[in-house]
């Protein structure tokens, strides 16, 4: 029996296995994480948004750089608080909730960056569009 039958971590036999593992991840965080939900949602928003307002390569390439990058720092989040649960067994730690505000604290500054960059690009193109 091989190892990922049982349910263990092992390498990856097969180049394809990479790929199916990797969005077996993805799915699971879209799955169980309400705040990568929502980071999908008003992702999807915005590039919606986009389409309407004519971007320039430049801009668009802005946007999407910042949307990936929330989505990417909300991956690390999650894995951060999962290997902190394994760690402690989930209980209470001083270090642990460090380890875990911090990991927050990354998704935090890094949609605050998305914000900064919406807020350069969209919003002149909104404000000509509406006055």
């Amino acid at each position: 029996m091989d190892l990922k039958d049982k349910g263990e971590v092992g390498k990856n036999s097969a180049f394809l296995d990479s790929f199916k593992y990797a969005f077996k991840g993805i799915l699971t965080a879209f799955q169980e994480e309400r705040n990568m939900r929502s980071h999908i949602l008003i992702g999807s928003v915005v590039l919606i948004l986009c389409v309407f307002l004519n971007l320039a390569i430049n801009e668009w390439l802005w946007v999407i750089f910042s949307i990936f990058l929330v989505i990417i720092m909300e991956v690390w989040n999650t894995v951060i608080e999962n290997v902190v649960d394994l760690a402690t067994g989930g209980q209470c730690h001083p270090l642990a909730k460090k380890a875990k505000d911090m990991a927050a604290a990354a998704v935090l500054v890094t949609a605050g960056f998305a914000i900064i960059v919406a807020a350069l690009i969209i919003l002149p193109k909104l404000w000509q569009i509406l006055y």
